[in-house]
């Protein structure tokens, strides 16, 4: 038996757009005479649909285009297309998430996602489909269909599970879901497929990686990483046939999702280019890079904004960069803008010394200037806070936050790092000066981040802990960190999520981003104080 994965890349509400890239797999597809072809979760709608799933007239036109797609495929082999199916039990929520099966040019049968899970809000739109038909036969074969990642087909034995999955991409968790299908496949004896999505949609990137294995669990298919791909397997050859490539270091999976995330939020949102301000420092570094391999270097400006703490080594790191990297540059001081600032509020704040106040100023005049090239040109800025700047508020609301995008906002500093020397190993692009020089902000003369930040690498430690394991200040301390950072680096935590809040999205890529899968109110005493 021959199955074959369409790993598509949707645009979440174009429906006539994404049925026309289905079909074109289809037809990609049926050169290799497959007996099934299989698309992932929600495919028809993009993913995540999110509360266009509440509007009645979206899911109705959905149907009329997964109707117009079965009559189109008339020809072709039996499909499987994952959509957005009415509940017309009367009961629930209004929707199941399902797979459509099309053969002979019409819908034939239906299967609901039988458990629901918290990945995208699911619970906010789809009731379980516990009664749904979960196996069709096909010739001899009995087939299971199972959405998501919680495989079950109950019913007849089948001989083949094929599932349609929309899993987002966080560092090392394909590499957790190979393992897990291979264990569930020697574990029942039975051969499974499994079609994911790829593309970026708003803050979830989908790294694709389609994935089939014989009923030994051996690993027969695998598709291509963070592109889009068409994969066919044969289950009556249980030996490795199309297994695309993949480096599973965090640098390199980091990477890739950054580049995918970025150009398919870039130009999903109808931009052709990007700019950022170059600060000549790391973060700013990356993002730069991400931005010129993913949109193109012709389609990325570099934009230098120098004040007077602004120092010549940053000035030519940038400089260098952008030589390196083939983007454009323009500089705009920002001296006579901040004389400006000074002048009309002279007055006000009269007999009042310098402070953070002042600072602030140069990053919302910077992000002022970002923003007017942004309207005038038509181009996104690209914001380059990283993780744990975010997390603890080291950043300027209305200032160096400011953007359409927040390409490394989940991206811890440590990391940033790694990805900049990991990628200088593939061709020294980032100005050696740029990793050893301390970070700094330059607000005012010789300011560093240490001065108000513990070292990068502690404080990395501390919020991983903080955020992604869920532990208290006390169980941290416990730990053995440090109780005055500890405490310090949860205030601020908590302190920065009106911030949070108001900036824009940033591209997932661990297993708790702030931007999905952190819900704090922002009015509120910590408890553990």
């Amino acid at each position: 038996m021959k199955i074959s994965i369409l790993q598509v890349n949707t645009v979440v509400g174009d429906l006539a757009g994404n049925a026309r890239r289905i079909a074109a797999g289809v037809r990609e597809a049926s050169r290799h005479r497959p007996d099934l072809i299989v698309a992932p979760e929600l495919s028809l709608t993009g993913c995540p649909p999110r509360d266009l799933l509440l509007q009645a007239g979206f899911i109705t036109r959905s149907l009329s285009v997964l109707d117009d797609l079965a009559a189109e495929l008339v020809n072709a082999p039996p499909v499987l297309v994952g959509f957005a199916e009415p509940n017309l039990t009367g009961t629930g929520r209004p929707l199941f998430n399902a797979a459509a099966l099309l053969r002979d040019g019409k819908v034939r049968e239906t299967f609901g996602k039988a458990s629901i899970s918290g990945v995208f809000g699911e619970s906010r739109y789809f009731e379980p489909a516990a009664g749904s038909p979960r196996t069709f036969r096909l010739g001899e074969r009995t087939i299971g269909v199972a959405i998501g990642e919680n495989i079950r087909c109950g019913g007849r034995a089948p001989d083949v599970i094929v599932n349609l999955v929309a899993s987002p991409f966080a560092a090392g968790l394909h590499a957790l879901r190979e393992e897990a299908l291979s264990e569930i496949a020697r574990t029942r004896q039975v051969a499974i497929v499994s079609a994911n999505l790829v593309g970026g949609n708003d803050d979830l990137v989908f790294d694709g990686r389609s994935i089939a294995f014989s009923a030994d669990g051996t690993l027969i298919a695998r598709g291509a990483a963070f592109a889009e791909d068409v994969v066919t397997v044969d289950l009556a050859r249980p030996v490795p046939q199309a297994v695309a490539p993949d480096d599973p270091a965090p640098e390199a999976e980091i990477w890739q999702a950054l580049v995918l995330g970025t150009r398919d939020y870039v130009h999903k949102c109808g931009f052709t280019s990007a700019h950022l301000g170059l600060s000549g420092g790391i973060d700013s570094s990356l993002v730069a890079a991400v931005a010129a391999r993913a949109l193109g270097p012709e389609n990325v400006l570099g934009v230098l904004l120098p004040s007077p703490h602004t120092s010549a080594e940053s000035i030519e790191d940038a400089q260098k960069l952008a030589e390196n990297l083939g983007i454009r540059t323009c500089t705009i001081p920002i001296t006579p803008m901040m004389e400006a600032f000074d002048g009309a509020l002279a007055d006000v704040f009269a007999g009042l010394p310098r402070d953070i106040t002042e600072e602030n100023l140069q990053a919302r005049i910077r992000a002022t200037a970002l923003m007017a090239l942004a309207n005038k040109f038509g181009s996104m800025l690209l914001s380059t806070g990283n993780r744990s700047e975010i997390a603890v508020g080291y950043s300027t609301l209305y200032g160096d936050a400011a953007g359409g995008l927040s390409v490394i906002a989940d991206v811890p500093k440590g990391m940033v790092y790694r990805i900049a020397r990991w990628l200088n190993g593939e061709r020294p692009v980032i100005p050696g000066r740029v990793l050893e020089k301390p970070p700094s902000a330059e607000l005012r003369p010789d300011q560093t981040d240490q001065e108000t930040l513990p070292p990068y690498d502690l404080l990395d430690a501390i919020l991983y802990r903080h955020i992604d394991c869920f532990e208290s200040p006390d169980e941290i301390v416990a730990a053995g960190y440090p109780e005055e950072t500890v405490r310090q680096v949860a205030r601020m935590v908590d302190r920065a999520e009106f911030k949070r809040r108001q900036a824009p999205p940033g591209i997932k890529v661990t297993g708790r981003a702030f931007s999905t899968d952190w819900q704090m109110p922002i009015a509120a005493k910590p408890w553990w104080q």
